[in-house]
């Protein structure tokens, strides 16, 4: 039970899908502070609806979900917001706040009836802006930033809510390679120095490799959990993609397209 404790997130024999349809099963992971965890897989196998069910915007059809030992069936929805965060690749609707205003909705769940900020919200706010270099933006409006940026202001409202949990559903989509890096180093470094507890879903996956503390792999079958050395060691990379066309090289971990 001491175990199962220091574990943010347990999840045992979960099944996901929606109504009777299983869009996959027999997925067992959990994930202790501090960890960056990447999500990986083809297109379809479940990816996105993993991270919905985890943050229970849609029922899991079967298996359990504990976060910090306690079911998520059981956890009021006021106390779900100061454990967990979201950010999903949906565009927020208020794009017409500026940055700080946007990162300041992450302070909710924490402010009075008023939504009036404290000394605490503000610090927050202040930390995240600067953790994602954001601070000489924080008067502009967010229909004016890039996607880079814009994506960055997501993480750092989800920074400001101030949770143990952090869940993304690919945070790097449509950026280019630098800022797919940027993004990615600084989930990590979030994971690392405040220790947060941080997995999101990715098509990266050889930055996803290189990046992340531990990786589930999505296959449709056994849905393989551990480090990426390990993953790598145990060949679970190379039935991803059918041989014929792409082939995974364990020496570089990265794909080679056969030509």
């Amino acid at each position: 039970m001491e175990n199962q404790l220091q574990n943010i997130l347990s999840v045992s024999e979960l099944a996901i899908g929606y109504g009777t349809k299983k869009v996959a099963e027999h997925i067992n992971f959990s994930l202790e502070p501090g960890v960056l965890c990447g999500v990986v897989g083809v297109n379809g196998v479940g990816k996105s609806t993993l991270l919905r069910t985890l943050a229970g915007f849609q029922p899991l059809l079967s298996g359990t979900i504990e976060l910090k030992g306690q079911s998520i069936k059981q956890i009021a929805t006021e106390k779900m917001a100061k454990e967990l965060s979201v950010v999903l690749t949906e565009s927020p609707a208020s794009k017409n706040l500026t940055v700080e205003e946007l990162i300041a909705l992450g302070r909710q769940p924490y402010t009075n009836w008023l939504g009036t900020l404290t000394s605490e919200d503000k610090k927050q706010i202040n930390e995240s802006l600067d953790a994602f270099l954001l601070t000489n933006l924080r008067h502009k409006k967010c229909h004016e930033l890039s996607d880079g940026q814009l994506q960055r202001v997501l993480i750092a409202r989800a920074m400001a809510q101030d949770t143990p949990l952090i869940l993304l559903d690919e945070p790097t989509t449509h950026l280019d390679l630098f800022h797919k890096v940027q993004i990615l180093k600084m989930l990590r470094e979030l994971a690392h120095n405040q220790q947060k507890t941080i997995l999101f879903s990715t098509h990266e996956i050889e930055l996803a490799i290189q990046l992340c503390d531990t990786m589930l792999i999505l296959d449709g079958k056994s849905n393989p959990f551990d480090d990426p050395c390990q993953l790598i060691d145990q060949q679970h990379f190379n039935s991803l993609f059918p041989s014929e066309m792409v082939q995974f090289d364990p020496q570089t971990g990265t794909f080679k397209v056969n030509k």
